[in-house]
């Protein structure tokens, strides 16, 4: 009798877990004709990222403040950022940022299962953001090319 009230409960578990294939689209900022918006594109993590600046003409530089837990240490850390032009990736930025023995920044050294919280200024190089639809992918991976953050990111500007 038990089983057979366990057994579809089961199923429901193993059926939602294995059903999600994306995680959901958050709002960076919603502003006239301007509206960005990110989705993680690592599917077993999702994170938190928000940006002050909502203008399609922006400042010199904008804070952001990005959030995770980590699932591998950072012992280095390498950024990847790629633009998608015809469905494909062109890659326009990368650099390490984490080193092992010259550590930038306050996350770098940081262990699994520890909590990250980075907030600051950050400079974009970029004076206005152009009309049109934009697709920018940003990934953050360890030495071990373990993914530490991905990010799709949707520009919008009408």
């Amino acid at each position: 009798m038990k089983t057979t009230k366990v057994a579809p409960l089961i199923f429901l578990l193993i059926w939602t877990v294995t059903s999600i294939t994306r995680w959901p689209s958050h709002t960076i900022c919603k502003s006239g004709n301007l509206e960005m918006k990110y989705r993680s594109c690592d599917p077993r993590q999702d994170f938190a990222l928000s940006f002050d600046s909502c203008s399609s003409v922006l400042p010199q530089s904008a804070n952001i403040r990005i959030g995770t837990v980590l699932r591998y240490p950072i012992r280095e850390l390498t950024v990847d950022v790629s633009l998608a032009i015809n469905g494909k990736k062109v890659p326009v930025y990368s650099k390490k940022i984490c080193e092992r023995n010259h550590p930038q920044f306050s996350f770098c050294g940081k262990n699994k299962g520890e909590y990250v919280y980075y907030e600051a200024p950050v400079a974009l190089g970029v004076h206005e953001i152009p009309q049109g639809d934009f697709n920018v992918t940003v990934e953050m991976f360890n030495e071990d090319h373990n993914t530490i953050i991905c990010a799709d990111i949707t520009i919008r500007n009408l």
